[in-house]
């Protein structure tokens, strides 16, 4: 009997090279066969040609990158491997993800936010936290939401992570948070760019998938595209809490899921 993560893949998965994972690509793989995963994609943060953190892979670290996840095809036949990278949006910095999208035969960029317009801190850096402690919450949120927007209609990415980071810690502005997602929403409407259900949100202090069920009710009925991802940083997260997500996303009114191959995109039937 088919596993029913067979109809499923995991694309948000983290390597070694990003300095606070463990796991390389054939570790993830065991496990991913293991389970009996439709898809696997590795997407490690997206080198900057300067030293920006501590917690993406470096630049002088892409071929070993590469290197890796085509060791991991060639011992894993039997496994759809794909290559991604996770790329933060930040302004001034689009031509640089331009030129990285021309240095490998990519399956899929990820966009995501982590740094706010003009700030040099990351939302969900919980060195950082005190900062949401401060009554700056809704602030926060304003300007996250704005990048988020932003980041879509760039063009630059094949689907959205963790479209609510700033939940984290569990701080959120009071109120109906619509107003902070409809701009987003209508962003990945007209442009037709899927986000994901990401259930590392699970593992998290706020304890619930990234996104809310309210945001996913509001994407399903805009028909905007869908993935699930578990953003390991471990082989033993591989697809953790995707019964919770797939349940989530099918409440939501959603069908299909999204997979990616060189770029271009293709649905699956949600199990």
């Amino acid at each position: 009997m088919s596993s029913p993560l067979a109809a499923l893949s995991d694309y948000h998965v983290h390597t070694p090279l990003c300095h606070h994972a463990k796991g390389w690509p054939l570790d993830f793989c065991a496990r991913a066969v293991e389970l009996g995963l439709g898809e696997l994609g590795f997407a490690d943060h997206n080198p900057m040609p300067t030293q920006f953190d501590n917690w993406r892979m470096s630049i002088d670290d892409l071929p070993r990158y590469l290197e890796a996840v085509e060791m991991a095809r060639a011992q894993f036949p039997q496994l759809h491997i794909k290559l991604g990278l996770e790329c933060d949006y930040i302004a001034g910095h689009e031509s640089w993800i331009e030129k990285l999208a021309g240095m490998a035969e990519w399956d899929f960029f990820i966009g995501s936010v982590h740094y706010l317009p003009g700030a040099d801190w990351a939302v969900d850096d919980p060195q950082h936290m005190s900062r949401f402690l401060t009554g700056e919450i809704a602030d926060i949120w304003a300007s996250y939401w704005r990048a988020i927007e932003r980041a879509v209609r760039s063009g630059l990415f094949d689907f959205i992570a963790h479209i609510d980071l700033p939940k984290k810690f569990g701080f959120r502005p009071p109120g109906d948070l619509r107003a902070y997602y409809e701009p987003s929403l209508a962003a990945l409407a007209e442009t037709g760019t899927p986000f994901e259900i990401n259930t590392a949100g699970l593992r998290k202090k706020c304890a619930e998938l990234y996104p809310a069920a309210d945001f996913l009710a509001l994407a399903a009925a805009a028909k905007v595209p869908l993935l699930i991802n578990s953003d390991s940083h471990d082989p033993a997260e591989l697809c953790a809490g995707y019964t919770e997500a797939v349940a989530a996303a099918r409440t939501a009114g959603f069908t299909h899921t999204v997979r990616f191959a060189k770029r271009e995109r293709s649905l699956m039937a949600l199990p």
